[in-house]
């Protein structure tokens, strides 16, 4: 349940591009886009910052460790390259075109599930004076669910936007939601967002 939303708050949309879009998500991608785009739009209509995340994990470290699945991801370096092309090439990294992104909005490109590690996200937030993230996204259990957690770590109140979020397992998204997002966050939905958004100490 939401109780609030602080009074410097921002919006962090996590890897809704075109690419991700490409994988069979676990709720209709036109509900989760459109519910973030009013978030965004509301957002930009209060003046609060707008961040808008989109996942570039080729060369990252998280590439090289061992692991039972890696995604595909190749380890060779010039591999990584030629597939680097091609995914800029068919827009992979491209944000949907509903989230109508703006050139005041925060550009942040993460390598990993989280969007804090190894970007300016955390000094920006802190020389805006945020307090408070609203988290929407994809996916529940990686990308959001991964920048909560360092946003809980670094003492960020965090609102879920339960509705403008997914996964590409159910299981996963019911897991984060029942177990993992309440423990360090609020959850709602984007009606219950833009209520209290409307309600914010000014």
């Amino acid at each position: 349940m939401i109780t609030s939303i602080d009074k410097n708050t921002a919006l962090v949309l996590i890897d809704l591009q075109k690419g991700v879009f490409n994988y069979q998500t676990v709720h209709p991608a036109k509900d989760i886009i459109h519910n973030a785009g009013q978030l965004a739009a509301a957002f930009r209509k209060a003046g609060l910052p707008v961040v808008v995340v989109n996942v570039n994990p080729i060369g990252s470290p998280s590439m090289l460790v061992r692991a039972d699945v890696n995604n595909g991801l190749p380890r060779d370096t010039a591999v990584q390259q030629q597939q680097l092309e091609a995914m800029k090439a068919g827009g992979f990294f491209d944000i949907v075109p509903e989230i109508n992104v703006q050139p005041e909005d925060i550009h942040i490109t993460k390598g990993t599930w989280s969007a804090f590690p190894n970007t300016p996200l955390l000094g920006i937030l802190r020389e805006k004076n945020i307090t408070n993230i609203v988290l929407a996204g994809v996916s529940t259990s990686i990308g959001v669910e991964g920048t909560a957690r360092s946003a809980n770590e670094n003492g960020f109140n965090i609102t879920f936007a339960t509705d403008a979020m997914t996964d590409l397992q159910l299981a996963c998204h019911e897991y984060s939601l029942q177990y993992i997002l309440p423990r360090i966050g609020e959850t709602g939905t984007t009606a219950d967002i833009l209520h209290h958004l409307s309600l914010r100490e000014k």
